[in-house]
């Protein structure tokens, strides 16, 4: 895959120049139709995409946490139920292998003047998908706490741990840490970070055999474990929005969260005027004395069903152009790390890009990575919640990823 997206990050900034968006987008005629995940900046992509709408142009969207779910069986039929499919780094696999997205380029040729060439997300040489923003889990923290108890901002979960005990031996705050622990997605992504900060491989290499019953896997689910005793005792509730409220309302010091969720954090209408005024954002933390940030390095962006006529391909790709046009970025600049030409990163991309100029690694983009991020989802239940030990829930991962690898024709 070529994607050089830690180059970009590293940049920091580009010229702003904003491109004013057409009111028919150009699209003589066609339909439009895009399933998502539903956070914030897909949301405003959406909506600008939307503007696109006319007599002659049809326009629906469906914007659910369950996309992934939907995805596969919906652009497996003919034709597809959506034109657009609002992907990531993991989500947009099985469609690759499925067959079930097309190659842009020649799209890119005619109406991607904009794009930029670390947009293009290359598969065998070929445009699959166009990214439009970045994103990664890192660290959210209150200065005015830290200050108060006399410690200074965090750089490993060492000091993660370290702080958390002197908040709480000093009554700053009860519960002073918080982490999306929620079994499923959440709870799978939580140990991938970690184990990426320790430096661990999930499979062999050129295999899909599984390679984190190990030392480091081990060491992975210590650390998570030993977070969970300076949070809420009903920490296993707390998704990625879960935490964000509650950081929003003060409840929380510290958290490793989404920088898709950032701007929300401090937006002054939901958070406390704390929270407003003392937040910081810093990349994600080391652990285990390693100079790896502990977490992954996500992209989301779209691609195109292949089981739609061209006209429906053309007015969803010009459509998407209009929903990721320079302007949109600069009107929501805090919504999103975008990656859309002239976008200047304020203070809630900070995170962001200093994880990914830590050298943060990028989700794993290989087919079998989501079986193995299914086992995670439901095999760390239990321990987590501290009624099983490190090697039976090992085991009980590993069990479960080889049953469905083995389906899935990955492993014999």
């Amino acid at each position: 895959m070529k994607f050089t997206l830690k180059a970009m990050l590293l940049l920091g900034t580009i010229a702003l120049t904003s491109t004013a968006a057409l009111a028919d987008c150009g699209i003589a005629s066609g339909s439009v139709r895009i399933l998502s995940n539903d956070f914030e900046a897909l949301k405003i992509v959406a909506a600008a995409a939307e503007e696109c709408a006319s007599a002659t142009v049809k326009f629906s969207k469906n914007q659910t946490s369950e996309h992934k779910n939907l995805q596969v069986p919906a652009l497996t039929s003919n034709p597809a139920e959506y034109t657009i499919a609002m992907v990531a780094n993991n989500s947009v696999v099985p469609l690759l292998s499925g067959g079930l997205i097309r190659p842009l380029d020649d799209l890119v040729a005619k109406y991607g003047k904009d794009l930029e060439p670390n947009q293009l997300i290359k598969i065998d040489g070929k445009t699959m998908a166009i990214a439009f923003m970045a994103n990664s889990q890192h660290l959210f923290y209150r200065k005015d706490l830290l200050d108060k108890a006399g410690i200074a901002p965090p750089k490993s979960y060492e000091d993660v741990l370290a702080a958390a005990k002197t908040l709480q031996e000093k009554g700053v705050i009860k519960y002073p840490l918080g982490a999306a622990d929620k079994a499923g997605w959440d709870l799978a992504a939580e140990f991938v970070n970690m184990y990426l900060g320790y430096g661990g491989e999930f499979f062999e290499p050129g295999s899909a055999k599984l390679a984190i019953n190990n030392e480091k896997g081990k060491a992975t689910l210590a650390t998570m474990l030993a977070l969970t005793k300076f949070m809420s005792p009903d920490y296993l509730t707390y998704g990625a929005d879960e935490l964000n409220k509650d950081f929003q309302g003060g409840k929380i010091a510290i958290s490793n969260n989404w920088g898709s969720l950032a701007g929300a954090a401090v937006d002054a209408k939901v958070a406390t005027a704390d929270v407003v005024a003392n937040t910081m954002f810093a990349g994600a933390p080391t652990v285990g004395g390693g100079t790896t940030p502990a977490a992954a390095l996500w992209w989301d962006g779209f691609s195109i069903a292949k089981n739609i006529s061209d006209e429906d391909a053309a007015a969803s790709f010009q459509a998407m152009m209009h929903g990721i046009a320079p302007d949109v970025a600069a009107k929501n600049p805090s919504a999103a790390t975008w990656l859309i030409k002239g976008y200047k990163p304020g203070p809630t991309a900070v995170g962001v890009i200093q994880t990914a100029a830590g050298g943060a690694k990028p989700y794993p983009m290989v087919p079998y990575m989501g079986l193995l991020h299914t086992a995670l989802s439901t095999g760390l239940a239990d321990y987590i919640k501290g009624s099983q030990d490190a090697d039976k829930a090992m085991a009980g991962v590993e069990a479960a990823y080889n049953a469905a690898a083995k389906e899935g024709g990955f492993l014999k």
